[in-house]
């Protein structure tokens, strides 16, 4: 009888225990107690982007780009690119580096503004976290262009 009292009480120490850790990882995975905020995005995050390129009435061109994207949990990021626009690579292999800022919502909603040598003036995107920081997707404020960056690390 002994025997079974000290198991009861052990496998209910070990449950308490368990779920408390469950409850102790999802607590810190809100920054300062809420939903998102820029220490949301950390790590190394690979995007496929895809849309048009919206250059004046009734010219649009084809643009498709990979990025593998570093953001720091401080909202500032760099990136390298791949990127073809009409069928053209603009530069081989991931030649383009690029670096910006975020702003993270607690609402998990937020900006990016990439500064680029690809193209003539800052990228604006609008941005949706979600998967728990692990996916982000963006759309591109000037032009008809949407990317979905998932965590890689």
């Amino acid at each position: 009888m002994q025997l079974s009292s000290t198991f009861r009480i052990s496998t209910l120490a070990l449950s308490l225990t368990v779920v408390c850790g469950f409850l102790a990882a999802s607590a810190s995975a809100r920054a300062d107690g809420r939903n998102c905020s820029n220490r949301t995005l950390n790590g190394n995050y690979g995007s496929a982007s895809e849309g048009s390129l919206l250059l004046g009435p009734g010219v649009a061109l084809p643009f498709r780009a990979l990025t593998m994207t570093h953001f720091d949990g401080n909202g500032n990021l760099t990136w390298v690119e791949h990127t073809v626009i009409n069928g053209t690579l603009l530069e081989p292999g991931w030649a383009t580096t690029a670096s910006g800022t975020y702003t993270v919502n607690s609402d998990c909603t937020g900006t990016v503004i990439v500064n680029t040598p690809n193209s003539p003036v800052p990228l604006n995107l609008g941005m949706v976290i979600v998967n728990n920081g692990k996916e982000i997707h963006t759309v591109l404020d000037s032009d008809a262009v949407s990317s979905i960056f998932i965590k890689v690390d």
